[in-house]
């Protein structure tokens, strides 16, 4: 996939406020399904076995606010499910971990650079693997497509393909990773016009709203917990066509950390893969 640069710098103070609100209540009611939903369908190449830890391990991982996977509750404390997930493997190795915030663009800079070792919720692509290691995966992502409510026409539309060839207008966050079907489109002079960028999700709803867009794509959870915390349920809704994008990664900065701690930091994550804590984490952040 090639890396899309934002069009869209859009100084919002509904976004804006959004990202320091309060911690919302954390729907417990998950039937164990929908937390298999996140659980990621590959094989682990390794397998379970002690691990060797490193008491002067640092790592500065970065986080992009976007509930319920990393954000910040009234205490200032950096959590969610990516970041409960994760900090489990690195407090395994022994790691103590610092937090950068910044938007998804500017992460990647900063990974690309090695000011910062470790971003979370990465989806594995070439461009990306000239820069960054991999890890095993630790989840997998879903995304759906949201419409305006009452706009019983594009309710109608059975994918993607019938809405932009009905010259609608998408939403998109820049540098995330949509799916081959999405890059295609997005590769092709024919419908990338189509797609307009943000630099977080939270402005997408606003653009919804102002119908300066006709629909936007977000990840299932992510998208529930925004409807959810602003109470939109009622102006917006999740149409019925949903993109599965694959497995999900921790992404290492080549230029910060070895290979050797990559190896590493994967053992840890096998191991607490096959532990019930694993599990009651993703059904703790459940849609």
């Amino acid at each position: 996939m090639k890396a899309y640069v934002n069009v869209f710098v859009i100084v919002s103070s509904f976004a804006l406020l959004s990202c320091s609100q309060a911690q919302k209540q954390v729907d417990q009611n998950q039937t164990p399904s929908e937390a298999e939903q996140v659980s990621s369908k590959t094989e682990p190449s390794i397998k379970p076995m002690p691990l060797v830890s490193d008491s002067n391990c640092m790592l500065k991982m970065g986080f992009d606010v976007w509930e319920p996977y990393q954000f910040k509750n009234v205490d200032n404390t950096v959590q969610g499910l990516d970041i409960e997930l994760i900090t489990a493997v690195t407090d395994a190795m022994s790691c103590k971990v610092e937090f950068v915030q910044g938007t998804w663009v500017e992460l990647l800079d900063s990974l690309q650079n090695g000011e910062v070792d470790l971003l979370l919720g990465a989806s594995k692509t070439k461009s990306r693997e000239e820069f960054a290691y991999f890890s095993e995966p630790y989840r997998s992502e879903e995304y759906m497509l949201y419409i305006r409510a009452d706009d019983a026409i594009r309710a109608g539309y059975s994918d993607v393909q019938e809405f932009i060839d009905k010259g609608s207008t998408i939403g998109l966050v820049g540098d995330y990773y949509y799916g081959d079907n999405i890059s295609d489109m997005l590769d092709d002079a024919a419908t990338a016009d189509q797609f307009k960028f943000a630099i977080m999700g939270e402005l997408n709803i606003a653009r919804l709203l102002d119908m300066d867009i006709d629909g936007f794509l977000e990840d299932s959870f992510v998208g529930a917990s925004m409807l959810r915390r602003k109470n939109l349920g009622e102006y917006i809704k999740a149409h019925d066509f949903t993109i599965n994008t694959g497995d999900i990664y921790v992404m290492f900065s080549q230029k910060s950390v070895t290979e050797e701690q990559v190896l590493t930091f994967n053992q840890a994550l096998v191991n607490f893969k096959t532990s019930g804590e694993y599990k009651q984490i993703l059904e703790k952040y459940g849609r």
